[in-house]
């Protein structure tokens, strides 16, 4: 019975070591797996890392190659706003120019058609005061913004005299009517002759006849009908601005005359050109 036992007994125990020394064998084979797996695992880690670290280095080297870029194009961007500015400056200033050009032109063209208006106006009364002489007595005309009256020196004075007849004087009366209107015009008188000399006691020749009869017709306007002695200009042309052939009676006869040139002032229109000049 107790050898029975102790059978059992020791059986139990060669079992019971057998059970731990497989189990042993299997931890150490699971060990064994385990840093294997672990190793293989490390090692991938540490290229996976060396893969990274090599796409962050190529990745900062970018960066910064992108950073330098970006700076450059804000370097040029900055030199191409600023360039901008400058143009934009300059096309501002240059259409304030522009307008203020423009402002001028309106307003010279303004007065323009003032003065031109006036020249039709004054031209009309001219025509109207004078109405009452015929064309071989005296003709009136416009050209180049003036009225033109031109009165034969069968109208006003006696051959080689620079004393002005009735009929002269009365002529004068109604162009004067016009003048004392009209304030704001200037007025030149002119003496023409022909080319045939003179030479008496009283002239010399053709030309101090001429400034001496455009001078008698100053003196009526001023004196008898109280024209602005300021408004009033006289000279003598002589025989050199004919406006027909001296060679012809009809054409000497055309030639010896009496212009009264008249003309709106022009010294507002002048002024605004001479500022207009000195601003640009």
């Amino acid at each position: 019975m107790k050898k029975i036992t102790l059978f059992t007994l020791l059986a139990l125990l060669l079992c019971t070591s057998c059970v731990t020394k497989k189990k042993f064998m299997l931890a150490e084979m699971a060990a064994t797996v385990s840093k294997d797996s672990l190793q293989g695992l490390l090692t991938d880690c540490r290229n996976t890392n060396a893969q990274m670290s090599v796409q962050i280095r190529n990745l900062l080297r970018d960066t910064t190659k992108m950073g330098n870029s970006i700076r450059q194009y804000q370097s040029m961007l900055n030199v191409n706003m600023t360039e901008q500015e400058k143009l934009n400056a300059l096309l501002s200033q240059k259409k304030n120019e522009l307008n203020e050009r423009e402002r001028t032109i309106n307003e010279l063209q303004q007065m323009i058609n003032a003065q031109n208006e006036k020249v039709q106006k004054l031209l009309s009364s001219v025509k109207d005061a004078l109405l009452g002489f015929s064309s071989e007595e005296l003709t009136v005309r416009e050209k180049d913004g003036k009225v033109y009256v031109a009165m034969s020196d069968k109208l006003l004075f006696q051959s080689g005299s620079a004393r002005l007849d009735k009929r002269g004087e009365e002529a004068l009366g109604k162009l004067a009517e016009v003048l004392n209107k009209q304030t704001d015009i200037d007025v030149f008188i002119e003496g023409h002759t022909d080319n045939k000399p003179i030479n008496t006691v009283q002239f010399k020749d053709n030309w101090d006849l001429s400034v001496i009869r455009a001078t008698s017709v100053v003196r009526i306007l001023i004196k008898n009908y109280h024209v602005n002695p300021l408004q009033i200009q006289p000279s003598g042309r002589g025989e050199y601005m004919p406006v027909d052939d001296n060679e012809t009676v009809e054409g000497r006869s055309k030639n010896r005359r009496t212009e009264i040139i008249m003309a709106p002032k022009l010294d507002k229109l002048f002024q605004m050109l001479q500022n207009s000049e000195e601003a640009h």
